[in-house]
């Protein structure tokens, strides 16, 4: 199997890229409370809508309009910097400051690879891919199912699948807030499988969840829900409103980000007006849609923008950002690498602290590809190479090395390049740097064959991580309890 680098979280060692001046992204600040003062926003929640009342917020039916004083109270309440507490102690991450966290693909309804064209999602596949993001140490963690296990009932899914993803990982998880009691098994089941008590969950979290705003203007109630059994609970909460210009948001990308901050902003808002100090991060998705054909376009200069302002955003409100690695290529080919790359940038240089969607990508989120979730692997590798700080000392100015080989010379054999060989450059893991003849004499592989080549030597390579025999136990029994009580309802 390829070497990788050591599973880390990387630190951005200078400032993220501002893409807007300060007076312009106070502009962008104040019509988003100027929206929420004067059009507000929708909660679908009876219990949401009297909590807010209480607090100070006008309610006319379902419509909520926010004093602007109020909202940055609440706001400046969420925790700037906190832990998540994985099943492994060696797991836990640091959330914000200029820390980065990077999670593998999530939610895609077909998956592709390993030899096989696009299909629908399935339990086997679900859990080859957690086993993927488990052995890949670019992964941090899961945002969600690598793919959707289709042929699990709606009514089960979640236990089936969480348990899958806290036995055959032991990175932190993710709960889908679909339903009150989804999110509460989903808390049970993590604090099981971290042999965690009540107290200690309630002061630690463990998991976290994403809540979309149904753009524009809207919170749902299973999203509303979501938030009240999180948030009541200490656990972490990613507000990210999906604000597509052109099509649920204004075409332009300050009128985009209006709506995204206004979004953001009364999310992140209710999240504290459930618990003060509950963990929350500021998510941006804004990009923009194809105007020929309506399709989602991602890893466009327009993203690239919002990426960039919305990490100055987050930054204003002391919140951790979360950004995406997205593209909306149909399979592993140069457009799905340089979209990639695009977003990737926009979110490191724009001060990402979660970067959902880090490894494994395509068709706009509808398709998980094993081949790009190795082949993400490498450009996180590289990006997190690329921060590490370059070290200037005697040593590696190479002075002396320089003088050894004088003109002409070359510098494969000296001492000082032998004893930095191993450590001093990034090794990747899919790239072939060949040159053309040692290319052709292989047989001419490309990076997808290569990746698919490695997916399956990674898949392989899986060894369910220990937990006490007690906890697996608990686990155990309480899915076959919780399957056998009927799991949630459904209308299907």
């Amino acid at each position: 199997m390829a070497e990788q680098p050591p599973w880390t979280q990387p630190r951005l060692p200078f400032e993220p890229l501002r893409g807007v001046s300060d007076d312009e992204l106070e502009a962008i600040h104040k019509a988003s409370l100027r929206v929420l003062a004067e059009t507000g926003i929708d909660f679908l929640d009876e219990i949401a809508r009297r909590q807010l009342v209480d607090v100070g917020c006008q309610v006319d039916g379902d419509r909520v309009r926010f004093d602007p004083d109020l909202v940055m109270h609440l706001v400046s309440t969420a925790p700037a910097e906190f832990t998540m507490h994985a099943p492994s102690p060696a797991r836990n991450l640091h959330m914000g400051g200029n820390v980065l966290t990077y999670t593998s693909v999530a939610s895609p309804p077909f998956v592709t690879g390993l030899g096989r064209d696009r299909r629908d999602g399935n339990r086997d596949d679900y859990r080859n891919l957690i086993k993927l993001g488990q052995v890949l140490n670019a992964v941090h963690t899961v945002a969600g199912y690598p793919v959707e296990p289709m042929d699990l009932h709606p009514s089960v899914r979640h236990l089936y699948a969480t348990h899958d993803m806290l036995t055959l990982s032991d990175k932190v998880p993710f709960v889908y807030s679909l339903s009150r009691q989804r999110n509460l098994d989903a808390i049970e089941m993590t604090r099981i499988a971290r042999g965690a008590d009540h107290d200690a969950m309630d002061v630690e979290p463990s998991l976290y969840s994403v809540i979309n705003a149904s753009t524009p203007l809207r919170y749902d109630t299973v999203m509303l829900h979501g938030i009240q059994e999180m948030s009541a609970r200490n656990q972490c909460i990613v507000i990210t409103p999906f604000t597509l210009a052109g099509a649920m948001a204004p075409v332009t990308v300050p009128g985009a980000l209006v709506l995204q901050n206004a979004e953001a902003l009364a999310g992140i808002a209710y999240t504290q007006v459930v618990r003060a100090g509950a963990p929350v991060i500021y998510g941006g998705f804004t990009s923009n849609v194809d105007m020929r054909s309506g399709a989602p376009a991602f890893g466009t200069p327009e993203y690239w923008k919002a990426c960039l302002i919305g990490g100055q955003l987050a930054r204003r409100y002391r919140v951790p950002y979360r950004s995406s690695n997205v593209n909306a290529s149909n399979s592993v080919d140069a457009q799905s690498a340089y979209e990639s790359v695009i977003a990737l940038w926009g979110a490191v240089m724009g001060g990402v602290n979660l970067l959902l969607h880090g490894a494994g990508w395509l068709e706009g989120g509808l398709l998980t590809s094993y081949e790009k979730m190795v082949i993400d692997a490498d450009l996180l590798n590289m990006v997190t190479a690329m921060l590490e700080p370059v070290v200037i000392d005697d040593a590696a100015l190479a002075v002396e090395a320089i003088a050894e080989v004088g003109p002409a010379g070359h510098f494969f054999g000296t001492q000082h390049t032998q004893e930095r060989y191993a450590t001093e450059h990034f090794q990747p893991m899919v790239s072939s740097w060949t040159n053309f003849e040692a290319w052709d004499e292989g047989g001419r592989v490309e990076a997808h064959q290569r990746a698919e080549a490695l997916a399956r030597i990674l898949v392989d390579a899986h060894q369910e991580p220990p937990m006490a025999t007690d906890r697996r136990a608990a686990l155990d029994e309480f899915v076959e309890r919780r399957v056998a009580e009927g799991g949630v309802e459904t209308d299907y």
